[in-house]
């Protein structure tokens, strides 16, 4: 049997003009709010590179360059900072604009709130990067495999996952949108840790591993916290309003205690509390608060220590 000759296209120019309008029509459905005719967004790639910037701010000579003499260490850490402030404040201008509905191009109190939130982030580096400093004593203690605390710095997905958390945090009290969820988000994609920027961290705070962690907004975690791989600190239910949509705000992650050790897999959901010095064990999935002091297994659910 013959094989049919291929039928040229008619008509293409039709056909392109019809698809080009319906996908126009849709992406200004879709692209949300429109003030005097444009939508002005932040720019991923300009929040990445600054996030960047602030890890070379915080680790100078393990990201960005790699060859710094002492001399030089202030005038590189200002020049960078100074870069870092100014495309994070453009940003935040960007963000504020869009979420507030106002036109980006004329509003000044969008860009003195940016410029607010943007001086009062940067007053809070000094003690994120003290935190961060905690978290590497911490993965440094805590995992035998780890011969020198650079090889955490350069490599450990928990500290990258950190480091952008505790960024994005600071962005995310101070109501920056859209920013502080750009930011968690590039990390769990880089780690497959999805840490929410809402979620409050202690000092001292170590995932080893890493891979499928995830803690959620409303998350509080005191110091010397360690989780293990595919640990999550999620939501037991969602309440709803009368129209069936999740209310919004209300606390519903547990709040996990001082030392307390969550091994691989275990599951904790809801607003309970995981009283201070406890180990949750592997695969463990836990609906109700434990004391102090407590080892929960699949074999004997709670073990007072």
């Amino acid at each position: 049997m013959g094989v049919e000759p291929v039928k040229p296209v008619k008509d293409r120019q039709a056909i392109l003009a019809r698809v080009l309008g319906e996908l126009s029509t849709e992406a200004v459905r879709a692209s949300g709010p429109r003030w005097n005719g444009r939508a002005v967004l932040p720019s991923r790639e300009a929040v990445f590179a600054a996030v960047e910037g602030i890890r070379q701010v915080f680790f100078p000579g393990y990201f960005g360059s790699a060859d710094l003499r002492e001399q030089a260490l202030h005038y590189h850490v200002g020049a960078t900072l100074d870069r870092v402030l100014h495309v994070l404040e453009e940003q935040i201008t960007r963000a504020v604009a869009f979420a507030s509905k106002h036109d980006f191009g004329a509003c000044a109190h969008c860009r003195s709130t940016a410029e607010q939130a943007t001086w009062a982030f940067l007053a809070r580096l000094p003690e994120v990067r003290r935190l961060l400093g905690s978290d590497v004593e911490a993965a440094f203690d805590g995992d035998p495999a780890l011969k020198i605390k650079e090889e955490a710095i350069f490599s450990y997905p928990g500290i990258y996952a950190i480091t952008e958390q505790r960024i994005a945090h600071e962005l995310f009290v101070l109501d920056v949108p859209l920013i502080p969820r750009i930011i968690s988000e590039h990390a769990h994609g880089a780690t497959g840790i999805d840490i929410h920027p809402g979620a409050r961290i202690g000092e001292r705070f170590f995932i080893d591993h890493g891979t499928g962690v995830v803690v959620g907004e409303t998350c509080v975690i005191g110091s010397g916290v360690t989780l293990y791989q595919g640990v999550t600190l999620g939501a037991k239910s969602f309440p709803r309003d009368a129209d069936g949509r999740p209310i919004k705000g209300i606390d519903r992650h547990p709040v996990v205690e001082d030392d307390v050790v969550v091994y691989a897999g275990a599951t904790i959901l809801g607003r309970i509390v995981i009283g201070k010095g406890s180990s949750i064990g592997g695969n463990v999935w836990l609906t109700h608060a434990v004391p102090p002091g407590s080892k929960v297994t699949q074999e004997a659910p709670v073990e007072r220590g």
